[in-house]
């Protein structure tokens, strides 16, 4: 505690006596100050202890001493010492009414007692308050660094929120709350998800300082927030909770656990690289149909991601799909960047791994040029996380899409030219084993590929095989040939000769029955049987091979509508 004007009314060898304000002594000194100027406001900080013998001062007329005591207080002096036995052989009954009035402290300072006293003692308690305050930091930093060597990060919370006397949440790269201390705080700490969010906007290391809201509890807080991590982008972000401003002590407190929580959470670049080599060997042995090979050298980082059925997941940032091993970071496990500096790849790898952390999951994620490559468990809070976060930037985008078309509306503008380069399209596999891994990367490819056509941002192989066939159809190139393989009967039909297209379709739809087709087309089964003749002429070839009948019938599908 800093030295307050009561612990100077009772130091034994300065002998002061309360004349006024004897209810305000809790009040704490920042210092004393010796002036005899008509008005030392101007040289006044606040907090301030003055000492005064009245040289210059007419102490004894009620209205300067009234004005002169107003104006101390209004610049936030805290007490006002006077020396008897100079000017004055006691205290003025004006300046003790002005001091009354005022609510300003006055301390009858003996004739025996030199202001530098008052100041050697104001001094050295601050020293020792200050001292108290490094020792405790000290003490409050070791017992921190002994609960930061364990693994989770709840006791260095719990030791920061002792210290401090109020809460500590932590949260990771993508603002979800992973602990709290104590456990009471969840709640408070919840709340701040948004300003964390604004938080990481900044770059690091950046700080915010929040009031709490009003509700169950959480009413009156002043939170901190500090960002973790030494890249441009945090990797995590603090938050400390006090009914007041922090003190020395729990200022040192708060600045060792943002050094410790940054070793904890940033770990060593050459750690987190020598986890993604690692995790694109187990990779490239999976693929290559080697699982026991795969499952030794997983150990105990991935092994129970192979210990049950798991999704393969391919991220794409741009149009341009490469290979599996074309690119030189699968095969050396190249990390991505510390700094993904807002990326969708680097947002999506973050999001995964801090989904699955706080599940107590294992992913693993391999960087591939232009695409991630992720392992993650079927049914998974990584799974979900991945679906959720493609989906919530697909909804974004669209939702920015129509402003920007609003906008272009207004002002005669064109809108955008279709999906941005760098847009994240995501394929999920259907699950799977360690045996099928191969089939599952084919099976996220395929995914993939198709949510480029699409045009969508989140595909699973599953929903592949429970639609249709037909929108896939949709394709420029499958459209061109579906046009040209029936041209020369819509240029027949089109002279008025027969209604070879219409009759087709109607035949190919009847499975070849003569009779169902001709009642469908309204005309005799001869009639019919001639119109497929002519069919087989034009194009020069025979509806009895299954295949030219299942690519006429495709070609149909492809057109539907056109030239009709």
């Amino acid at each position: 505690m800093p030295p307050t004007l009561a612990s100077l009314v009772h130091h034994s060898a300065l002998k002061l006596t309360v004349r006024a304000g004897a209810d305000r002594l809790d009040v704490p000194v920042r210092w004393a100050h010796v002036s005899e100027l008509a008005d030392p406001v101007p040289y006044m900080e606040g907090g301030e202890l003055l000492l005064i013998t009245a040289l210059k001062l007419d102490a004894e007329d009620p209205e300067a001493m009234r004005r002169y005591v107003k104006r101390l207080v209004e610049a936030g002096v805290v007490g006002l010492g006077f020396a008897v036995g100079m000017n004055y052989e006691e205290v003025p009954e004006a300046l003790v009414d002005a001091a009354e009035s005022e609510g300003l402290p006055l301390l009858e300072v003996p004739r025996r007692t030199p202001f530098l006293a008052i100041s050697k003692a104001v001094s050295a308690a601050i020293a020792a308050d200050q001292y108290r305050a490094v020792t405790a930091g000290f003490a409050a930093q070791r017992e921190l660094t002994k609960q930061a060597l364990n693994d989770a990060p709840e006791g260095l919370l719990a030791v920061l929120a002792a210290q401090v006397d109020g809460w500590a949440a932590l949260y990771d790269a993508s603002g979800a709350m992973v602990a709290t201390a104590p456990e009471w705080a969840g709640r408070r700490a919840a709340r701040l998800t948004a300003e964390v969010e604004r938080l990481r906007e900044r770059p690091a290391p950046a700080s915010a300082v929040v009031g709490g809201e009003d509700g169950d509890g959480g009413g009156g807080d002043r939170v901190e927030l500090h960002s973790l991590g030494t890249g441009r982008r945090p990797r995590a972000a603090l938050a400390v909770g006090t009914a007041a401003a922090l003190g020395t002590a729990e200022r040192y407190a708060v600045h060792s656990a943002i050094a410790l929580l940054t070793l904890t959470t940033e770990r060593s670049r050459s750690l987190h690289a020598a986890e993604q080599r690692l995790g694109a060997a187990v990779l490239r042995m999976l693929l290559a149909g080697e699982p026991d090979h795969a499952r030794a050298v997983a150990g105990d980082l991935y092994g129970d991601l192979l210990d049950a059925p798991f999704r393969m997941i391919l991220a794409e940032s741009s149009s341009v799909s490469q290979p599996f091993g074309a690119d030189a970071s699968l095969v050396t496990g190249k990390p991505l960047p510390a700094d993904t500096d807002g990326a969708p790849l680097g947002q999506l790898a973050e999001v995964v791994e801090g989904a699955a952390a706080r599940a107590g999951e294992s992913v693993l994620v391999v960087p591939d040029g232009e695409r991630l490559v992720m392992l993650a468990g079927d049914g998974g809070a990584a799974v979900a996380a991945c679906g959720e976060f493609v989906l919530g930037l697909e909804a974004a985008r669209a939702a920015a899409a129509m402003s920007e078309a609003g906008v272009a509306g207004v002002s005669g503008g064109s809108g955008g030219s279709g999906r941005e380069d760098d847009e994240l399209v995501v394929g999920l596999s259907a699950p799977a084993g360690p045996i099928a891994a191969s089939a599952a990367y084919k099976q996220a490819e395929q995914a993939l590929s198709v949510a480029r056509r699409r045009g969508r941002s989140f595909v699973e192989h599953e929903e592949l095989a429970a639609g249709s066939v037909v929108p896939l159809l949709a394709d420029d190139a499958v459209r061109a040939f579906a046009d040209g393989l029936l041209r020369a009967l819509r240029e027949h039909d089109a002279t008025g000769r027969g209604d070879l297209v219409a009759s087709l379709r109607a035949w190919l739809s009847r499975h070849g029955q003569w009779d169902a087709a001709a009642a469908d087309l309204g005309v005799h089964r001869h009639t019919l049987r001639y119109r497929m003749r002519r069919v087989e002429e034009i194009l020069g070839r025979s509806l009895d091979d299954p295949d030219v009948r299942m690519e006429l019938w495709l070609a149909l599908k492809a057109t539907a509508g056109v030239g009709e």
